[in-house]
Parts: C-alpha cells; structure tokens; sequence
C-alpha cells in the first residue's frame, strides 16, 4: 500500500437499493463528517455510485474543492439474487468461508479483491490521502482483509457514518462515528 486511507461508511440512508436517498438525519450526518474530516489532508475522494455514498461524500468534496470520482467497484456487495429470511446467518456464514457465494450473489473473497483494486487504483491516482465512500458489507471485508479481524462481528459494530483510517503500512484504526 502506497497511500493512506479513511474507508467511510455511508451516511443513514431510506434504503438499501441504489438509488435510496440519504435520511433527514444522514443529511445532517454527511455535515458532520465534512465538519469531522475536513481538516485531514485528503486529496482525492472515491465513492461507490450508490446515491446514499455519493451524497455522504458531496458535502466534504463541496468544502475541500474537490470533485468525486465513481468506482462501481466500491458498490454494496449482493448476498444472493433473492432476499432470505435468513440473511444474517447467511452473511456471518459468508464472512466465516470467503470462497462461499449464494445463487445469484458474491462471495466475500470476489468482493474483497474487487474493493482493493478499487483502493489500490483510487491510490495510484492521488497526490495524497484518499478518502473511500462506500458501504458496510465491503468495507468490513476490507477490515478483514487488512487485519484478520472477524469481517462479521465488524460489521455488526459498524454505524452510520463510520470512518477508519488505514496508514501507509496498512494499519487499520477507528477514526471517528458519528455517535463519538
């Protein structure tokens, strides 16, 4: 790893389609992450093309001049094609055995290799820091990948917004959430 990082959970969305809008209260959210990360020397920022990931970013883009580039790569990772009655089990399972992908979704070792490449090229093209805007499910995989902690339990313990920065060697820490 080249450059350093802060991975940013999106804001409090209406939703986990697409193009579900950020809340009331994660509009209010994204404030104070501008507020919170503001002063940080980040140079470039990178969001998934989700709506709710690239709302979370405009407020901080707005402040610090910078516009935001899209990489599908930092999209929510799918579960599977269909919605289970048993989602949770299915993702502790998932983050339990990487290679494990249900019929129609992604396995947690395709989502990983595809979220640091999104992170190794958004590096390449930075003079600098590099702020991630993206979602929980990939970001604690990412975590994972990065530290071995358990990809499950982390992204239990994930709110909304939820910043970590990674250093140049790769050290993972929590850097800020909003209920701080």
């Amino acid at each position: 790893m080249t450059a350093e990082f802060y991975l940013i959970r999106h804001c409090r969305a209406a939703g986990q389609e697409p193009d579900a809008p950020l809340t009331d209260e994660g509009r209010e959210q994204a404030y104070r992450l501008s507020d919170r990360l503001s002063a940080l020397p980040i140079a470039r920022i990178v969001s998934s093309p989700f709506l709710r990931a690239r709302d979370s970013a405009a407020p901080l883009a707005e402040r610090l001049g910078l516009s935001v580039a899209i990489d599908a790569r930092l999209a929510e990772r799918v579960l599977a094609a269909e919605p289970a009655e048993d989602w949770r089990d299915r993702l502790r399972r998932s983050f339990a055995d990487p290679a494990l992908a249900w019929p129609g979704g992604e396995s947690g070792a395709a989502a990983t290799r595809r979220g640091l490449a999104a992170l190794m090229d958004a590096a390449a093209g930075a003079e600098g820091t590099v702020g991630i805007v993206t979602h929980g499910n990939l970001l604690a995989l990412l975590l994972q990948s990065f530290d071995g902690r358990d990809g499950f339990a982390a992204w239990a313990a994930l709110s909304n917004p939820d910043v970590f920065h990674i250093d140049i060697a790769g050290a993972v820490r929590r850097f800020w959430k909003d209920d701080d």
